[in-house]
């Protein structure tokens, strides 16, 4: 390669990566019907997978470690391996967040894209082709919904909340009182685009207790707390990604102060919920 495209190629900074290839997979995806894609259901109970989550996969993986030769890769729809773990970043990538949803005919499902470094997230864009939405913050640069800049509410009372969860995670026996916290309840198929509503504010926070892959919220953690929001596992621990198994305990997610309503309220010896 020429010094100048060499030049021009690094020039383009992990943000402006993972855009460009997020409208390129909308592209891809919105070619597909999803009720008419040919759909099959992964080995041990993984879900459903369509022709589009891979034929996006596969343009994906082509694209993105060509201009990060470097970086290891994560993807739903790739087969792992131990090699992303002596690299210091990684993609971590769903073609399609919330397949049940598109091979429904539904516009809520999301590209999920996301650089991490070192554990932390620090490029993440999640992108709705459907409903003309994308999502994308950088490392201590703000996040933002289709170039303007987004924070997650200000409200300080979880009973003023629409908190967006399945309602499993609503069980008595995930709870210290045996029963949830007062607020409202929604629920989008999409973990991504629950993460990113919480970071536009609006929905005043987020909660899955099952165990979680990487690939489903490691943008949105990105975004979320660029938003001025605040994300953990079930536990209240940190986020960190690229792990031997790239599994973290659920998520809560919120501005801090429903965050940490939401932490106090979980009893910690619940069971949590299979994935």
């Amino acid at each position: 390669m020429p010094a100048t495209e060499d030049a021009q190629r690094n020039a383009v900074t992990d943000l402006e990566l993972l855009i460009r290839a997020a409208e390129a997979a909308g592209e891809i995806a919105s070619r597909y019907s999803g009720p008419d894609a040919r759909r099959w259901d992964k080995p041990g109970g993984q879900g459903p997978v369509t022709e589009a989550d891979l034929a996006v996969n596969a343009l994906l993986e082509e694209m993105l470690p060509a201009a990060r030769p470097d970086y290891g890769w994560l993807s739903e729809e790739t087969e792992d391996n131990s090699d992303r773990l002596q690299r210091e970043s990684v993609f971590i990538i769903d073609p399609i967040d919330g397949t049940r949803a598109f091979a429904e005919g539904s516009r809520t499902w999301a590209h999920s894209l996301a650089i991490a470094k070192a554990g932390r997230v620090t490029a993440a864009v999640i992108y709705l082709p459907q409903r003309e939405r994308i999502y994308t913050a950088a490392l201590g640069e703000g996040a933002a919904l289709n170039g303007q800049a987004i924070r997650a509410t200000e409200l300080t009372d979880l009973a003023q909340a629409d908190v967006l969860t399945a309602r499993p995670n609503l069980a008595a026996q995930h709870w210290r009182d045996r029963q949830p916290p007062e607020f409202s309840r929604s629920y989008r198929p999409s973990l991504a685009y629950r993460m990113a509503k919480v970071a536009d504010g609006r929905a005043g926070a987020m909660l899955t207790l099952r165990r979680s892959w990487e690939w489903d919220i490691a943008a949105g953690d990105l975004i979320l707390r660029e938003a001025g929001g605040q994300t953990s596992d079930r536990f209240g621990k940190d986020l960190r990604f690229n792990n031997p198994r790239p599994q973290l305990d659920g998520v809560v997610a919120g501005p801090p102060a429903l965050h940490k309503e939401l932490i106090a309220a979980l009893d910690p010896q619940g069971p949590g919920i299979d994935s």
